[in-house]
């Protein structure tokens, strides 16, 4: 079939080609979109009218549209960069990481100056735990972007990634001298300065990336982290409840938002509302992602039949004699934060964070079956995690990596590090998944947050870490229970430290005073000593656990 329309059709183009011109420099995109479809069947092979079209569509919130679009678009034309990046924007917003990363991959190597696709790209990719191809992808941006907002944005990336916290300050800091309207650039600089507890700094800094764009709604969820709301906070839960009506608000920006009124409705004591919203927003994330429990059980019988006690006990001779891992792991939300920032005020320790390395290399040992020859496997897993673990901590007697999802591969992670610690943290199931409930979680995690099959989710994280209990040596699986931790840290703490080969220091008594950057949500309570407030939480949302109640009588 031909490419180029005939001369009726062309003649019909011709006005409504003008047309939608006319729209969408108005900017009314979505009264633009009937005269570019129209213009599109007339020339469906025609790549621009295709991106137009596509483009127009992602500007009003229809995802699938666009997608449709834009890929006629590179399919009749796969040398248009332009229609390639709009494509990964749709694609990431509809949450196919993988497709949009190629897609922003395609743009830039045919325009290696498409500055935002390597911003996106390398956002995408650190999301997805890749830290080595996001800096180089953050460092691409910066090239390409020199002095452009998303130029300037991307060299910051890149050092906050390689822990250079004061030079990327510093870069956003000069970002928004030249741009005093970055929004973005004040929401990175509000989040690396909650990080290191400079808490009403930070809140500035979300206020004013609001106040600019309105659209960064969901950045309410990361200022009413930086402390308890009060009274005296001029009308915020009100402010955020307007919020919800922004025309235009992407579904991850509301779930943020409901979130963040969730919150501060609990701050201000009022259980009920912040229980609406933390189900909203449990709703929002829910349309856009599903989770199977029945596979998910399956996976995890899968786990169990495969680490038997026999291969746990070959240990010693598959595995990496080196002792450097801590491994804190347990369900999200049951103190694993809290324990890295204890063990990792010890000098001779170097916190990690939530490292990706297990998940990955998880993955791809329990598709690889039982069949498979372990050792080769193992040697190289361990050599890489300890070249990761070095790049954090060079020195350090131990490094942290506090991965929770990690309970997945404590057998394999035993495997490969026989002498490896694996700190597993404990915490009442209702209070964790109460907590895990009012938490964002990136949409790239394959995990519920609420109702059937969170209750689901606790019954198969029960069943292997009652596993990994009987096959696992009790001096290299040590289990921590948040509630005794809190009562009565300093036996607890003493025990850690000493599992661990390393003699007393009085300042993992201080957690708070930890000076480390804390990426988690938790960034405001590990600022705080050690607390028991949020013992037994769940008394408060009694009347509206629904089915999180199942948990109430299920132990940690």
């Amino acid at each position: 079939m031909s490419q180029f329309p005939n001369p009726a059709a062309s003649q019909q183009m011709a006005p409504l080609l003008a047309l939608a011109t006319k729209l969408l420099r108005a900017g009314r995109p979505a009264d633009a979109i009937a005269p570019l479809r129209d213009a599109a069947l007339l020339d469906p092979f025609n790549s621009t009218i295709q991106h137009d079209l596509g483009l127009a569509c992602l500007e009003v919130g229809r995802v699938p549209d666009a997608i449709a679009a834009l890929q006629r678009a590179v399919a009749s034309n796969p040398h248009y960069a332009d229609a390639h990046f709009r494509l990964g924007i749709a694609l990431e917003k509809l949450g196919n990481f993988g497709a949009a990363i190629a897609a922003y991959d395609r743009a830039t190597r045919l325009l290696p100056s498409l500055t935002e696709a390597w911003f996106r790209a390398g956002d995408l990719v650190y999301t997805l735990g890749h830290r080595n191809e996001a800096i180089g992808c953050f460092r691409r941006a910066a090239a390409s972007g020199g002095r452009t907002g998303f130029g300037r944005l991307g060299r910051a990336r890149a050092l906050l990634i390689e822990d250079r916290n004061q030079e990327a300050e510093q870069v956003l800091r000069e970002t928004l001298v030249a741009e005093p309207r970055n929004a973005m650039a004040y929401d990175l600089l509000g989040n690396l300065l909650s990080d290191f507890g400079r808490f009403d700094e930070a809140r500035a800094c979300f206020e004013r990336a609001i106040a600019i764009t309105p659209l960064l709604a969901g950045s309410y969820y990361d200022l009413v982290r930086c402390g308890p709301v009060t009274s005296d906070n001029d009308g915020l839960l009100q402010r955020m409840e307007a919020a919800l009506a922004t025309p235009g608000l992407e579904a991850s920006q509301s779930q943020r938002l409901h979130l963040a009124i969730g919150k501060a409705a609990e701050d201000l004591g009022n259980y009920a509302l912040a229980m609406q919203h933390f189900d909203a927003a449990d709703a929002v994330r829910r349309s856009s992602a599903s989770f199977d429990s029945a596979a998910f059980s399956t996976e995890i019988d899968r786990l169990i039949a495969r680490c038997t006690p026999e291969l746990i006990a070959r240990a010693p001779e598959l595995g990496n004699c080196n002792a450097t891992p801590v491994l804190i792991i347990g369900m999200p939300r049951s103190g694993t934060t809290l324990v890295e920032q204890i063990v990792s005020n010890h000098p001779e320790v170097g916190a990690g964070g939530e490292l990706n390395f297990w998940n990955e290399r998880g993955a791809a040992w329990h598709r690889s079956g039982p069949a498979a020859n372990d050792k080769p496997f193992l040697a190289k897993a361990a050599a890489d995690y300890l070249g990761v673990l070095r790049a954090v901590a060079p020195t350090a007697a131990r490094v942290t990596d506090k991965m929770p999802f990690n309970f997945l591969w404590a057998g394999l992670i035993h495997l490969a590090f026989p002498r490896a610690i694996i700190v597993h943290c404990r915490r009442a199931a209702v209070d964790t998944a109460l907590s895990i409930h009012q938490t964002h979680f990136h949409p790239s995690l394959a995990f519920p947050t609420g109702g059937a099959e969170l209750v689901a989710y606790f019954r198969s994280y029960h069943r292997i870490i009652d596993h990994w209990r009987s096959v696992l040596p009790a001096d290299r699986f040590i289990e921590v229970d948040y509630e005794d931790l809190t009562r009565a840290p300093e036996p607890i703490i003493r025990r850690m430290i000493a599992a661990f080969g390393l003699a007393w220091h009085d300042a993992c008594l201080s957690p708070e005073s930890n000076p480390r950057a804390v990426k988690t949500p938790s960034k405001w309570q590990t600022r705080q000593p050690i607390y028991r407030t949020s013992v037994a939480r769940w008394r408060r949302y009694e009347p509206w656990l629904g089915i999180l109640r199942a948990l109430v009588d299920d132990g940690s």
